[in-house]
Parts: structure tokens; C-alpha cells; sequence
């Protein structure tokens, strides 16, 4: 049934990246939002349109993510999560599904988003956590890595984590936490800021893992955080070992 007026709804996604180029409609690729898109547009029978929090990367997870779209039928939330969920791979789920107000954007409205990034730290991959970490054996300092990533909180110039062939003009960011945690082998990096750049947190997580392996020291990262350039600074981590976690209104 049609609406006599235009509803905004907003949707909890949950997705395993393995497999997919990223978030981002592509032509003749699998993406998140492609098969969001398709779903909704079934069950709503009109072109759904999705407005996101944060674009991942091919392969980069979520746990959090948020979207919301336009629509003039009269929309039941929970029983159009329950449609969608039944019509989408088993690697993408909605965990919530809710009429917001008519300001709401999922990525104008947003206050921060939250990363988080595993390393499994040890001699033997795990082949039932090997799509969602970095496999990393060798030795690693806690005590430099926790160091290097209290350097990261603050406002900073991130020019040297991001590519070099850029869509950003403006390359400072403010990071509002940043800490390594060790939970037996593995090694979680929590990040958390306003915005991120195309593959900064996994340019931030190599460069680290560079300091804790003392291949780097601390006042080269420094350098790095005052606008250098990015083949200063370390590898970019795997897509699969970052997940985005939540997205703070």
C-alpha cells in the first residue's frame, strides 16, 4: 500500500566482506550495497536508494554499519527486516530496522565511527578466523604498540595513511581514541574518530605493527603524523583484519 507520506528508515547491517568489492555499487561486481539494494527494491517493488555511514573497502567487514533510504509505501519495520534477512546471503544481515525522523542521515547525522582491527599474533594461522585476521607470527612489543597508538589520538595531518591518488583535500583528522588491547594471541586495535580516509586505518595498523617489531621508532611516526608523504610510512594492513564496529549519533 502506498503512503500519503514519504518515511525515512533506517537499517543496522551486519556483513561479512570476504568476497565482496567493497561497499559501493560496482558494474559486474558483488558489493554490500548492491545486494541491499536489489533486496529492498524486491520487497518495496521501487528503486531503493541507501545512504551509508562509511564505505568499506573490498573484504573490510562490519558489525555496525548504518543506512538509511527513502520510501512512500507503508513500510512495517520488523517485518520488512524479516523479508529482506530471508532474501539476502547468509553473509549480510539486518539487525535493526526502525522509522527515523525526516533529518536523519546516516553519514551527515553521524558523530564518529568506531574500527576495530585484529591480528592474530602467533606462529599458526586459525582456519576458522583467518577471513577476519592478519595473521602476523612474528614478535611484537605491547608496550610499543600501546605507545605508538596513544601518539595517533588527537587532531593530526594524515596525509602519509592514505593514497597517494586521493579524492580528500583536507588530510587532518581528529582521533578520538586509539589503543592496542591483547587478548591471548590476538592483538585488537580499536579506532574511533569523526571521518576516515580510504584506507587509513589499515595504513595506521602496518606502520604500528612496524614500531612493535622495532623496524620503526617513535619519532619517525611522529614525523609521519605532521603531513608526510605515503610511501614514508608503513604497509597497508589487509582489508580482512578490520571491521567497522559502531556508528556513534
Amino acid at each position: 500500500m502506498t503512503a500519503d507520506r514519504q518515511r525515512n528508515i533506517r537499517l543496522d547491517i551486519q556483513y561479512d566482506g570476504t568476497g565482496y568489492s567493497g561497499w559501493a555499487k560496482q558494474p559486474g561486481l558483488p558489493t554490500i550495497e548492491g545486494a541491499l539494494e536489489g533486496v529492498l527494491g524486491r520487497i518495496l517493488q521501487q528503486d531503493v536508494r541507501l545512504t551509508v555511514a562509511g564505505r568499506t573497502d573490498a573484504g573490510v567487514h562490519a558489525r555496525g554499519q548504518v543506512v538509511n533510504f527513502l520510501t512512500e509505501k507503508d513500510v512495517d519495520p520488523g517485518k520488512l527486516a524479516w523479508s529482506a534477512n530471508g532474501m539476502l546471503p547468509d553473509s549480510i544481515s539486518i539487525s535493526g530496522c526502525k522509522e527515523v525522523s525526516a533529518t536523519f542521515d546516516a553519514r551527515r547525522s553521524a558523530l564518529s565511527r568506531t574500527y576495530s582491527y585484529m591480528v592474530l599474533n602467533r606462529g599458526y594461522n586459525s582456519p576458522f578466523r583467518s577471513r577476519f585476521v592478519w595473521h602476523y607470527p612474528g614478535r611484537v612489543d605491547m608496550v610499543l604498540l600501546r605507545e605508538a597508538a596513544s601518539l595517533i589520538s588527537g587532531e593530526h595531518d594524515f596525509t602519509a595513511f592514505t593514497p597517494t591518488e586521493s579524492e580528500h583535500s583536507y588530510f587532518r583528522r581528529e582521533i578520538l581514541r586509539s589503543g592496542w588491547q591483547r587478548d591471548g594471541d590476538m592483538l585488537i586495535y580499536w579506532v574511533q574518530a569523526s571521518g576516515f580516509m580510504r584506507n587509513m586505518v589499515r595504513a595506521l595498523v602496518g606502520t604500528m605493527m612496524e614500531v612493535g617489531r622495532g623496524f620503526r621508532t617513535m619519532d619517525s611516526l611522529e614525523r609521519l603524523l605532521e603531513g608526510a608523504e605515503r610511501s614514508e610510512a608503513g604497509e597497508t594492513a589487509p582489508p580482512h583484519g578490520l571491521c567497522l564496529e559502531r556508528v556513534e549519533y
